[in-house]
């Protein structure tokens, strides 16, 4: 994945302005920023979900917007709404998605989802009688449903219960030498522990671009700097 001069524009305020980003296979970046900064702006431009304005992106290996359709078939996303159907089982929500991306071994895939995510107990239950953390859980079955070769997460962490978390721990930790992960978050020590390297935004501009060095704690004085 690769962006360059990335802007985008909400009328007058350009939340985004002029960004370059860049993800190799295996790597794992963290954005940081404050509230504003335009951490969920230019995640859902890498996403296909917004349009930049102006410059150029490309993302698994698709030069957009022109290959969106086919960049969508490699992204994982993850965002604050778990992107599930509350009317619906557990085992409901991934069948549909598994007819989406045409997935042929489906029943599989989703039994070892839900067995990943700890819902195989709950997988007919409706996802209304389900906690914030387990409709969370459901959603990171959802997003890694297709063995995407990029993971975009927009503050995962915000609704996961702890079972959750440590769960999505154990995947950025283990992406392997072919997918990448982007991850939006606020929580800097836990974001800086989990990368390899580091992007910081404050008011739509990147400050910082570097590979992650030294103690995860260490950063925090230095990012709190940088945001000022």
């Amino acid at each position: 994945m690769r962006g360059s001069g990335l802007v985008k524009r909400f009328g007058d305020r350009a939340a985004v302005d002029r960004v370059d980003i860049a993800l190799a296979p295996g790597e794992c970046l963290a954005v940081l920023g404050p509230n504003g900064a335009g951490k969920s702006t230019l995640l859902r431009m890498v996403a296909t979900l917004l349009r930049p304005d102006s410059g150029a992106l490309s993302v698994c290996g698709q030069e957009l917007p022109g290959g969106r359709t086919r960049a969508r078939a490699g992204i994982g996303y993850l965002g604050h709404d778990p992107l599930v159907y509350l009317d619906l089982t557990p085992r409901q929500n991934l069948e549909l998605y598994a007819a989406l991306y045409g997935l042929p071994d489906a029943r599989e895939r989703i039994d070892a989802g839900l067995d990943r995510v700890g819902l195989r107990a709950r997988s007919f239950d409706p996802v209304r009688t389900f906690s914030r953390g387990m409709a969370q859980r459901l959603g990171l079955a959802r997003a890694l449903l297709h063995d995407p070769v990029l993971l975009l997460l927009d503050e995962p962490y915000s609704g996961l219960d702890a079972a959750g978390a440590r769960l999505l721990d154990g995947v950025l930790a283990d992406l392997g030498s072919a997918r990448g992960a982007v991850m939006v978050t606020h929580e800097v020590e836990r974001g800086v522990s989990l990368a390899g390297r580091v992007l910081v935004l404050r008011a739509g501009r990147v400050v910082l671009d570097e590979p992650v060095a030294g103690e995860a704690s260490a950063f925090r004085a230095r990012y709190e700097e940088l945001v000022a």
